[in-house]
């Protein structure tokens, strides 16, 4: 039964895709050719940080049926950011394993890397060429030693109900949110926006200032290596976000307060938007991984559904920036055992049709070129190419992005002022 669910499950994705892109889109037999001996058993695991993983459950069932005898396997890991480097150095050791944009540039991950093996090359015969350029990442030898299986973005969750109920437009532009901003505190909504903001890492306030820092560096790409040195020269080009999340604060867009009432950036972040009169909800794609699951938890989203969809914050009147990030990726123990029929799985997962169908299971932006989104993602589909930053393409690493979540938080709560968080870039604690 798994196995027809699955047939008549591929089916279904491949005629849906064929529909967005006609004449474009193949068969799952045309897209992937068999290389190996069909009869081959062997095992093949995968270990992560998700609880459970059912989008990739799928495709093992999909792969089984061109390698019945291969059984494939995911686990998670606990701790999984300080255990990957043991794990991978011992006796059973994964065939495949999540990796980060983050870890790029951390010393702590080197014996990772070490591991992964170069997935650009060409005897592999991976279709790298059906991802967007900007989330692949190549080292100083052109190599790629992750591959994005899932991207996302920062944004809002937008109810679009409570906008037409109150005779309001989706704002396009920052002059548009501010004067809607007020037009909902005029109305009675005490928060317009909400979101998590408690800790430093909360996706409130860095989702805000993030996109805009990362904006300011596409335009001045030489400052990007003295940005991921902590050079403090490179916090002038953060002032224009953290200026702007002030300015969303001070006019009561925002009340800090109500959000710190939202104890996690996952879950009550979805409840509390389900709650029915949050306007915009600001979160990752990430968060919005979770909503489809959590539509029947919520007794107020039961008895009162709405439609809603996710969007960029719109930051600028240009709009909003669309930050074209890696979700999870995945990389291959070129140590392990296996490794053909392992990098035989990758050759089948890296393509159009199973990225999508795997991206439509779990709710994530495809990293497909396709770009066919779950309705929910459609106002990002329609943001316009000079919007699009991608931050591995620019070469940003974590370095950067931590200074980033701790000024905007401490800008966001009042204990440094814009011109401090500024001068102290590189030395933010």
């Amino acid at each position: 039964m798994k196995k027809l669910f699955s047939i008549i499950l591929a089916a279904f994705m491949i005629f849906g895709l064929a529909a967005c892109n006609p004449g474009d889109q193949q068969t799952v037999e045309e897209n992937f050719k068999p290389k190996l001996d069909a009869s081959t058993a062997c095992k093949i695991s995968i270990v992560g940080t998700y609880s459970n993983f059912e989008a990739l459950e799928a495709e093992f069932d999909r792969f089984n049926e061109f390698y019945p005898n291969v059984e494939l396997s995911y686990t998670k890991i606990d701790d999984y950011n300080n255990s990957i480097a043991t794990v991978l150095g011992g006796n059973d050791a994964p065939n495949i394993f999540f990796s980060f944009s983050w870890m790029t540039g951390n010393s702590a991950y080197d014996s990772v890397f070490n591991k992964m093996e170069n997935l650009a090359d060409a005897s592999l015969g991976l279709n790298l060429d059906c991802i967007r350029p900007g989330l692949l990442s190549r080292d100083a030898d052109g190599r790629v030693l992750t591959v994005p299986i899932f991207s996302t973005s920062y944004g809002m969750l937008i109810n679009n109900d409570l906008f037409e109920k109150e005779g309001l437009k989706i704002p396009k532009t920052m002059t548009e949110l501010l004067d809607v901003c007020e037009k909902f505190r005029q109305k009675g909504y005490e928060s317009p926006m909400m979101g998590y903001s408690a800790k430093s890492s909360g996706c409130l306030m860095n989702t805000l200032v993030y996109p805009m820092f990362a904006a300011a560096l596409a335009e001045k790409p030489e400052m990007v290596a003295r940005a991921n040195k902590l050079d403090p020269a490179a916090g002038e080009y953060m002032r224009k976000g953290l200026e702007t999340l002030s300015q969303l604060i001070e006019k009561k867009c925002i009340d800090l307060e109500k959000c710190s009432k939202i104890s996690d950036n996952y879950t009550e972040v979805i409840l509390r938007f389900y709650e029915g009169d949050v306007p915009m909800m600001i979160c990752t794609g990430d968060t919005v991984s979770g909503t489809k699951k959590r539509e029947s938890q919520s007794e107020a989203f039961t008895a009162h559904p709405f439609t809603y969809t996710f969007a960029p914050v719109p930051l600028s009147d240009k709009g909003g920036y669309f930050l074209d990030s890696p979700s999870i990726q995945f990389s291959v123990n070129k140590s392990c055992e296996n490794l053909d029929m392992t990098n035989e799985f990758m050759r089948f997962l890296i393509t159009k049709t199973e990225l999508n169908q795997m991206a439509s299971i779990k709710r994530l932006i495809t990293p497909s070129k396709d770009l066919s989104f779950d309705k929910v993602y459609a106002p990002v589909g329609e943001v316009s190419s000079e919007l699009i930053i991608s931050p591995s393409a620019l070469g940003i690493e974590d370095t950067l992005a931590a200074q980033t979540r701790l000024a905007a938080f401490k800008v966001g709560t009042g204990e440094l002022t814009v011109d401090d968080a500024v001068a102290k870039y590189g030395s933010i604690e």
